[in-house]
């Protein structure tokens, strides 16, 4: 009986020393965010139509759309950029009192996300793809080509934030803070707030255009020993 009892004590202080050790830890979330100027424009634009012909509603979307590839081809835009996001037939109904709802016609939509890498160039773009039957703009987002660099700033400077707050916490506690015991990315950052168009013309033009800042973001979660 004493032979059992001891072989389970010593199995059990692991366990204790363990549950002792994760007692004495500090977690803290840090945060760094870093922005630069964008390098590259995302546009979401298309063309619809509407007909009491569904046919004759899709082709007028296809001729528009088959200008407006040309078009970025001649401005340099390679096809890999161009790409459909949208595509769509649907009827059109009508409905009047004391009566069921009746197809009147058919409206289509076709529609592209464009990435323009000459940024420069993104109002000139929209000007010459409004010109070329362009009827919607769903958004324009301003983005980085490549964002690896910048986001693994926005990480170094999480990580000094989150020793900036375990500093503060230890001191305030007055304890010591150990070795980082695991450390881990919790966050980034969020989709992009397109620029929303709600008129545009009927003849080619340069669209005036403010590409601002894009900020990264990102999180860790870093656990420390305390001492």
């Amino acid at each position: 009986m004493k032979r059992i009892l001891i072989c389970v004590l010593l199995s059990l202080s692991p366990m204790v020393a363990w549950a002792d050790d994760d007692d004495r830890l500090l977690t803290v979330t840090g945060t760094g965010e870093v922005a630069r100027a964008p390098d590259m424009a995302v546009i979401r634009v298309g063309v619809g139509a509407e007909d009491a012909d569904a046919a004759t509603a899709l082709a007028s979307t296809s001729e528009a759309m088959t200008r407006m590839q040309a078009r970025l081809a001649e401005v340099g835009v390679e096809r890999r950029d161009i790409q459909t996001s949208q595509l769509s037939l649907e009827p059109v109904y009508e409905q009047t009192a004391n009566s069921a709802p009746r197809i009147v016609g058919f409206q289509a939509t076709n529609a592209v996300t464009v990435r323009v890498r000459e940024i420069s160039a993104t109002g000139e773009v929209l000007g010459a793809l409004v010109g070329d039957g362009a009827n919607r703009i769903d958004g324009v987002t301003f983005a980085l080509q490549d964002p690896r660099g910048v986001m693994d700033e926005a990480r170094r400077l999480a990580i000094e934030d989150a020793r900036r707050k375990a500093d503060l916490l230890a001191e305030a506690a007055g304890v010591t803070l150990g070795p980082v015991r695991d450390i881990r990315e919790v966050g980034g950052d969020g989709p992009p707030r397109p620029m929303m168009m709600s008129r545009m013309a009927s003849e080619s033009m340069d669209v005036p255009m403010a590409e601002g800042e894009v900020g990264l973001s990102a999180s860790v979660s870093v656990v420390y020993e305390i001492e």
